[in-house]
């Protein structure tokens, strides 16, 4: 399995994730500029990832101006045929305005920028440790996309406090029912507004990104020793 990782004007998660893919999950990564088309040197069974930042310096609305990229057509494409397409923070935010995902990225409920470690949990309900940086990250969707997207069981991660509970103190943005990422009903477009590729390396202390990857792609890496 190979990644292409899609840089845009205000990108700056791309160096992170590259590196992550790269380092911590020991494999392969390309990077892709936003003004190219070619993915032909990715196959269904790869990943496309788009990155955190602020593309386009975040004009009109987050990632409203991205997805008009020459690349996120081609990206769409891919998805559509099955290929696997990976959106964190911003990405997430593009992915929802390009449509290849339901609902809409938000102002923070606090008005304010966040940026610490959050914990949020998965489908097998253990609390992971993530950094979130964002200031438009609480998830909102109109009731009958959040009821499709409940039933269907396409919320794959929410917001929780170190024990694993849903409460609104663990909320870092006001996200509708906690949501702090989703895929779509296919099972190959995920969005995420916590940055797993800021907790790979133990040496920077945290590796419950690894644990995200292993949940979405079912990529086990052994963990870097501590120094």
């Amino acid at each position: 399995m190979k990644f292409g990782v899609v840089v845009f004007p205000g990108s700056n998660c791309d160096r992170d994730i590259m590196d992550s893919i790269r380092n911590d999950l020991n494999l392969e990564v390309i990077q892709l500029w936003h003004k190219d088309r070619d993915l032909s040197m990715f196959s269904t069974e790869d990943c496309i990832v788009l990155p955190g930042g602020f593309s386009f310096g975040d004009y009109l609305r987050c990632g409203a101006i991205a997805k008009f990229s020459p690349m996120m057509q081609s990206v769409i494409d891919f998805a559509n045929k099955g290929g696997k397409v990976l959106g964190i923070c911003n990405g997430f935010q593009i992915l929802c305005e390009s449509g290849l995902l339901p609902g809409a990225l938000l102002r923070n409920a606090h008005q304010q920028f966040v940026c610490k470690n959050i914990f949020m949990k998965g489908t097998d309900g253990m609390p992971l440790k993530i950094p979130v940086a964002h200031g438009e990250g609480r998830y909102y969707a109109d009731q009958s996309t959040l009821d499709a997207l409940e039933a269907n069981g396409q919320v794959i991660y929410r917001y929780c406090d170190a024990t694993g509970k849903e409460t609104a103190e663990a909320n870092p943005n006001g996200s509708t029912n906690n949501i702090a990422g989703i895929r779509n009903a296919a099972g190959n477009v995920f969005g995420m507004m916590p940055h797993p590729e800021r907790a790979t390396s133990a040496i920077l202390g945290n590796t419950d990104g690894l644990k995200v990857f292993a949940q979405l792609f079912q990529i086990v890496p052994e963990p870097e020793p501590a120094f």
